[in-house]
């Protein structure tokens, strides 16, 4: 399987949309447990009408997302934290039931995960896939 992240950091809505038309993403899953964005363009509703119109399907996953002790640690450069935070996320029910379907999703269609930070390094989504998919090829668009 493959599948793509992207994080809209330092991005707008129409870069966003022509990086995922270009890898050929039909389908958006954003990650991100609160799904709203003082960046233009990138809060679950505005965001799920401009993928709409590119032809590119919004599913949202909120217990993928980092609960407020991991975001506050990827802020402050903590990704230990970071990495224990969202450990115990993975293994709440309701996350293993959203990373199983985030998986077919992606199994059925070019998908790629969305969260706010442009380098997977420091971001919960490379922590997610290295859990729930690891044989997966990962594939990080404006990385």
């Amino acid at each position: 399987m493959r599948i793509f992240t992207i994080g809209y950091e330092k991005a707008t809505q129409a870069e966003l949309v022509a990086a995922l038309t270009a890898a050929g993403v039909t389908r958006l899953i954003d990650v991100r447990a609160v799904p709203l964005s003082r960046r233009p363009g990138f809060s679950k509703n505005i965001l799920a009408n401009g993928l709409r119109e590119a032809g590119i399907d919004y599913v949202h996953l909120k217990a993928l997302g980092t609960p407020p002790e991991g975001r506050e640690a990827a802020r402050k450069g903590r990704h230990d934290v970071l990495e224990r935070v969202y450990a115990g996320q993975l293994e709440l029910p309701e996350a293993i039931a959203q990373a199983a379907i985030m998986l077919d999703l992606a199994e059925e269609r070019p998908s790629a995960l969305l969260c706010f930070e442009r380098e997977p390094g420091g971001c919960h989504r490379a922590l997610l896939l290295r859990s729930v998919a690891p044989q997966a090829e990962v594939v990080h668009l404006f990385a």
